[in-house]
């Protein structure tokens, strides 16, 4: 781009890159929710996007040291409560691990990350140092993937409730709190970052983070497939 964008076709060409590239759109995610899955792939699944949730509140701390306004950490850091919880048993994570044992994997298996594949430990590894080394502008831009995750849960939920007699309403807790947390969290990131790419480059930086997320995502689905469906 040589010109900026004004703020709403900034936002617009955001949620356009969501439309486009969001890991609703994977083949292992419309195999998971239509009901194609095995229990052992819907297990892999679990399992490796652990490792993903368990590292976001460490993304988050990242990001957080780098914000000198202490207004933009109080928001911020509502990110990390919402993932480690309050107090032990509370949190994102924690209803994570409900899901997996929910599924019948064992919690020490689980957390040690040992199961989980090369390409998801890269991948979300990747993601913590581009938030670590990007500017900050660019680390609240990536997490822009939140506008989208309200559809691809509710996607979820209903097509994991209805194909698998496995999957009870309780072990799928977790998607239950966090559709309003995104909305909100989204929302923020959205108005800081419409507020602060003001120039040609920093929005180009800002659409290039979205779409690095993006990859993220999909990357992790794709060894996902290529090691239990393919391989």
């Amino acid at each position: 781009m040589t010109r900026p964008l004004a703020p709403d076709k900034l936002e617009a060409a955001l949620r356009q890159i969501g439309e486009a590239r969001y890991h609703n759109l994977h083949p292992f995610h419309r195999r998971l929710h239509g009901g194609q899955c095995t229990r052992g792939e819907v297990q892999a699944w679990a399992l490796n996007r652990y490792f993903y949730q368990a590292v976001i509140p460490i993304k988050d701390a990242t990001i957080l040291t780098r914000m000198e306004d202490p207004a933009l950490r109080r928001e911020w850091r509502r990110r990390i409560a919402d993932h480690d919880g309050e107090h032990e048993g509370d949190g994102g994570i924690a209803r994570w691990l409900k899901l997996t044992e929910g599924l019948g994997l064992d919690r020490g298996y689980v957390t040690s990350t040992r199961g989980i594949l090369p390409a998801t430990r890269f991948a979300v590894e990747a993601y913590v140092n581009f938030c670590r080394t990007r500017s900050l502008l660019e680390a609240v831009a990536s997490s822009l993937t939140e506008l989208f995750s309200p559809q691809i849960i509710g996607e979820r939920v209903a097509g994991m409730l209805r194909h698998y007699d496995f999957v009870s309403a309780e072990t799928l807790a977790y998607f239950t709190a966090r559709p309003p947390q995104a909305e909100r969290d989204s929302d923020f990131a959205l108005d800081y970052v419409k507020r602060h790419a003001v120039s040609a480059e920093d929005q180009d930086k800002a659409m290039r983070a979205l779409e690095f997320k993006c990859a993220v995502l999909w990357s992790q689905l794709d060894a996902l497939w290529h090691a239990y469906v393919d391989g």
